[in-house]
């Protein structure tokens, strides 16, 4: 009987320390704020819970995620990748040319994804090789591969992409009796493999270590230089599946498309909990995170405020979540 009660006082320990954790988890803040604005907007409007509202937003955060997950990488080694928006425009536009010359929709897409791993790739040569600043090196690929739009294509958009190539952005996959759309299933599958990657391979401790202490990394035998490069590329190479995502959606590669999205990419890693002083951030946070910019986003179009102020209120969110990270960390 002893034993028994014993037993038990030890799963029922056990559980409040699990309940203990997840209240402190950071993630765990940012759902509820995520559940909050749910429900402000489903009280205060009519239209925020309509299925169409829903899959649009389930929809358009998709390649926001997919593009911040390799953001939080960059940012988790204590780096910055400004190129982000510009990366998701160029690759979407590069498989839009390539399909314009006849070339086949999974040849096409992968264009487009190596055009977003090798700005990846240069942008961490940059900053390892060159010793460029992170800020510094992204910036200038940000103009760079910007101009690079306008100079392919005159500033003319590509239109009339097929069909087999706009099904990866428009096309709903029935499953338990709704349609998911494909980006979102995309961003899922996505997530689970990068939160595996981080957590459970060596190359994901490298690039928390690297973050935490480069010093203490590069000393204990971690190549500090490889492990930049690799994050710079990986986020160019989501970055790019992202791009080519929402071009999918749109169905015209435009060379202004994801202008600007570099704000909603990085704020989506910060507010999701990624420390811009390195070595934090998790893929669910990330998730979190661009939902509530999603979230926001369509908010204010609902709440009928003008769409001029959008940028300001994200500058805001973002200034608000790196002051809430600076305070957790004085606490510890």
């Amino acid at each position: 009987m002893a034993e028994e009660l014993g037993r038990v006082a030890g799963r029922s320990a056990a559980g409040r320390s699990l309940v203990r954790r997840v209240v402190r988890a950071q993630e765990f803040g940012v759902f509820l704020i995520l559940s909050a604005m749910v429900v402000f907007l489903s009280v205060y409007t009519t239209t925020f819970l309509a299925s169409t509202n829903i899959f649009n937003i389930l929809r358009a955060f998709s390649w926001i995620a997919i593009s911040g997950f390799g953001e939080c990488m960059v940012i988790i080694t204590g780096g910055i990748d400004l190129s982000v928006g510009s990366v998701m425009g160029l690759s979407g536009l590069i498989s839009g040319m390539l399909l314009r010359a006849s070339v086949s929709v999974p040849i096409a897409v992968l264009g487009g994804v190596a055009t977003g791993a090798l700005v990846g790739l240069l942008n961490g040569l940059m900053v390892t090789k060159a010793k460029l600043p992170p800020f510094i090196a992204t910036l200038g690929m940000l103009l760079m591969a910007r101009g690079l739009c306008y100079g392919l294509t005159g500033g003319w958009p590509v239109q009339n992409l097929p069909q087999g190539f706009r099904y990866l952005g428009q096309f709903d996959i029935p499953l338990f009796g709704a349609g998911i759309p494909v980006p979102l299933l995309f961003m899922i599958l996505i997530a689970v493999v990068m939160t595996l990657f981080l957590n459970r391979t060596i190359w994901g401790f490298q690039i928390y270590a690297v973050g935490g202490n480069e010093v203490a990394s590069g000393l204990s035998g971690i190549s500090t230089d490889r492990v930049k490069i690799m994050v710079y590329t990986l986020a160019g190479f989501l970055a790019a599946i992202g791009g080519i995502l929402m071009t999918a959606r749109l169905g015209v590669a435009s060379p202004t498309a994801a202008n600007g999205y570099e704000l909603d990419v990085i704020a989506a890693a910060v507010v999701g909990g990624t420390s811009l002083a390195g070595g934090e951030g998790t893929i669910l946070g990330v998730v979190i995170g661009a939902a509530i910019m999603q979230v926001l986003r369509t908010g204010l179009v609902l709440t009928g405020v003008s769409a001029y102020w959008l940028q300001a209120v994200q500058g805001l969110v973002i200034v608000v979540a790196i002051m809430l990270d600076q305070l957790r960390k004085r606490r510890r």
